[in-house]
């Protein structure tokens, strides 16, 4: 297992060419989740990273990335706030799947000592520590790619209702290779590939975050167990909170 601050960019980002996003939009809009990771894996070699969550629906994604590419770095954030059984299931599905370049990224401890040095700011501003545990490590460890892979879907709403299958994301094309899928396609996909199921899935939880702001689910949307009772539906680094910080 992999620690981000063991790999840091080689060269200057900005002085690379930007990829074509509008090229990437035109022909993959409804290609598969295979050939999607496929066709950005091959158009930016060394240059293409995986963001997953290891959460309740994350093997699905993971298992297709397997498929094409094992090596490919998969960039997992540890907020220091997540549930034990989350960190148990990176490493059991790292293994299933044969992952090699898993790389687990955490806060900056400088900046949690200033802004969050008892471990409440979650719970007075959860956009402020989704800012320093999510937004901003994150920033600093995609300086070193083109392009990166998510696992949302429309079929999440929210937001997420209109996904496109690929995005710009400031100087980035992001890939979404499972937008098009439902909740039926991705349970087959779970079955027929026999995949590791999240430990917290037993036990009533759909999404899986941080232990402050998820809690189990009963009815409603897969993401209602997040941020439960408040406006907020997003940590922030798909969104605008992320474009604040960057």
């Amino acid at each position: 297992m992999l620690n981000s601050t063991d790999l840091k960019p080689t060269d200057d980002a900005e002085s690379r060419p930007r990829p074509d996003a509008a090229m990437f939009a035109a022909r993959l809009a409804q290609a598969s989740p295979h050939r999607i990771i496929e066709e950005a894996a091959s158009a930016m070699p060394g240059r293409l990273a995986v963001v997953s969550s290891f959460g309740a629906e994350s093997a699905v994604l993971l298992k297709f990335v397997a498929d094409i590419d094992r090596s490919l770095p998969v960039l997992f954030l540890d907020t220091l706030w997540l549930f034990k059984e989350t960190l148990a299931y990176r490493d059991t599905l790292t293994a299933h799947l044969g992952l090699t370049d898993v790389r687990t990224v955490t806060p900056s401890p400088s900046t949690l000592a200033l802004q969050d040095p008892k471990r409440d700011l979650c719970f007075r501003n959860n956009d402020a520590c989704c800012g320093i545990r999510k937004v901003a490590p994150l920033d600093r460890e995609l300086a070193a790619f083109d392009g990166w892979i998510s696992g949302r879907k429309r079929y999440q709403g929210g937001d997420r209702a209109g996904l496109e299958v690929v995005e710009t994301d400031g100087r980035r094309i992001k890939f979404n290779p499972l937008a098009r899928l439902n909740p039926a396609e991705l349970q087959a996909i779970f079955e027929l590939a026999r995949l590791p199921r999240h430990p917290l899935e037993t036990v009533g939880f759909a999404s899986v975050g941080c232990v402050p702001c998820t809690s189990r689910l009963v009815g409603g949307a897969a993401r209602d167990g997040r941020w439960s009772g408040l406006a907020k539906t997003e940590c922030g680094i798909h969104a605008r909170l992320r474009a604040a910080l960057s």
